[in-house]
């Protein structure tokens, strides 16, 4: 069976070299990033919807730096180079503007993307993620103790996979088999348990009260309604923050797109379709 996609190596002057997969779609359809969650890449966050969302779309993903295939992680994590980097290949692909896909903490990479690179983003979908994961007092102790844990982390280098197991292992939905978790995890393994602990610092960090109203394009936030990790209030706080925003909810925890793959496809195809069709409702709820 002939592959759906294929990969090719992106050289970024003065960067690296990252690799990008690509699902090429119909001719002249709107392009499509979608950026993964932390601890992942895209094998494990998009591998099941991203054949789908090609049939209407053609379809780019790259792994964040420090994760998968990406670029190198070089000092502290920071979203910003995230979105620079994600700039960067789109530039060099001649691609035009795009709509950013976002998953958690991808995300908040696409809001970044909105802001520091606008000429290259079309709309925004975001899903499963947040203006900012820090709210709560418990929140607050969690951010300000991260940084002693990147750093505990990096003397912890030997038993890596065992931390980032118990980093992972959270994020993956308790409705997985044990053949879906030992084949996500091994993929999450991956990324040094330093870096997927430093990504969450930066997470931690995040915020984009003080601009996210001003994002002037088509806007869909999918919201994970039993999720875990990112809660459902703050996704939907997002969603009213940003004008005219589409709100498509779905079933599912934080790890949906592998416990219920089509479901997520379902929510994303509504998601997707609402910030490239010319006329959107100002709720959608995906079935």
């Amino acid at each position: 069976m002939q592959k759906s996609w294929h990969d090719r190596l992106v050289t970024l002057p003065g960067r690296g070299s990252v690799v990008v997969r690509e699902w090429p779609g119909p001719h002249g359809a709107p392009v499509l990033v979608l950026l993964h969650g932390v601890a992942m890449d895209v094998e494990t966050n998009w591998s099941l919807a991203a054949p789908a969302l090609a049939t209407r779309y053609r379809v780019l993903a790259l792994d964040l730096r420090g994760h998968g295939r990406g670029l190198p992680a070089a000092g502290s994590f920071r979203l910003e180079d995230c979105a620079d980097d994600v700039a960067a290949v789109l530039l060099t692909l001649g691609t035009g503007p795009v709509i950013p896909v976002g998953f958690s903490i991808g995300g908040m990479v696409a809001q970044l993307m909105w802001l520091r690179h606008r000429d290259l983003v079309a709309g925004l979908v975001l899903s499963s993620t947040a203006r900012n994961v820090t709210g709560s007092p418990w929140e607050r102790v969690l951010a300000m103790t991260m940084p002693w844990a990147v750093l505990t982390a990096s003397w912890l280098a030997p038993f890596a996979p065992v931390g980032t197991d118990a980093i992972a292992g959270p994020l993956l939905d308790t409705s997985l088999t044990p053949a879906q978790r030992r084949v996500a995890l091994a993929h999450m393994r991956r990324v040094p348990l330093a870096i997927a602990l430093d990504a969450m610092r930066a997470a931690c960090g995040f915020t984009s009260h003080r601009w996210i109203g001003a994002v002037d394009v088509p806007t869909a936030v999918v919201v994970t309604r039993h999720d875990r990790i990112v809660a459902p209030q703050r996704q939907r706080k997002l969603a009213a923050a940003v004008p005219d925003a589409v709100i498509v909810e779905i079933d599912g925890d934080h790890g949906v797109f592998l416990a219920d793959p089509e479901g997520f496809v379902n929510g994303l195809r509504h998601a997707c379709a609402a910030v490239t069709l010319p006329v959107v409702p100002t709720s959608t709820t995906a079935a």
